[in-house]
């Protein structure tokens, strides 16, 4: 059994938002496997490589990828700090298309695993809960209808100064839901005991008390303090 809290759902769910909040409660680290995706997907293409096993093996052998979990410093790559910069609304788009390559998922994946030995971890994804910790403690998967989530997402870009429709961010959604569930590598999928929440009427406080609740559950099953 995994010292693992294991969030799992699709883009704008607010699984980001949630694990945060969780961990910080807690006293728990909390790793935002996304911002890896995104770190990656983002430097790739600022460095022109081709996605392709080779490149992206050799691409991989010579990066130095260090996630921090601070707050001003999430995550480094090769000593630049890419904490703010993953956040910009076309790195999503970067995320989705690297990550579908199995010499990536295997890189990071050995990342994540190694971060968990130490301490109860908070780690949210796509695939967390079915590949990544398989046997972790708690498993959750959080949801929120499309149109939910799209607003969301779309007041976050609003709030800081992306200036982009709506009705582009709703198909944004529409189209990494597609992807990430029919994807060959390690699809969006609950696992199978997972437990479902959904937030679609829930608000911050009301969906991290539903969090807190599932999570404080399975801690008292499994003995994990």
């Amino acid at each position: 059994m995994d010292k693992v809290i294991a969030i799992d759902g699709p883009a704008g769910s607010g699984k980001s938002t949630m694990a945060r909040a969780l961990a910080q409660e807690l006293n728990y680290l909390y790793v935002d496997t996304g911002a890896m995706y995104r770190a990656l997907g983002l430097v790739a293409n600022q460095r022109k490589i081709s996605l392709d096993g080779a490149s992206l093996g050799k691409f991989l052998s010579n990066l130095d990828l260090k996630y921090l979990g601070e707050t001003d410093k999430l995550l480094t790559i090769d000593g630049e700090n890419l904490t703010v910069s993953i956040r910009e609304h076309n790195v999503s788009e970067l995320a989705s298309e690297i990550s579908k390559h199995k010499e990536v998922r295997d890189f990071l994946v050995k990342i994540q695993r190694n971060l968990a030995k130490e301490r109860v971890i908070v780690m949210e994804g796509r695939d967390i809960g079915t590949v990544v910790f398989p046997h972790a403690f708690c498993k959750i998967f959080l949801t929120a209808a499309e149109d939910i989530r799209a607003k969301r997402r779309h007041m976050e870009l609003s709030e800081k100064g992306h200036d982009i429709a709506f009705q582009k961010v709703l198909g944004d959604v529409k189209n990494r839901d597609e992807r990430d569930q029919n994807r060959e590598l390690a699809p969006l999928k609950p696992a199978s005991d997972a437990v479902l929440l959904d937030t679609s009427s829930l608000d911050l406080k009301g969906a991290l008390m539903a969090l807190k609740k599932i999570v404080k559950e399975k801690a008292l099953l499994h003995g994990i303090k």
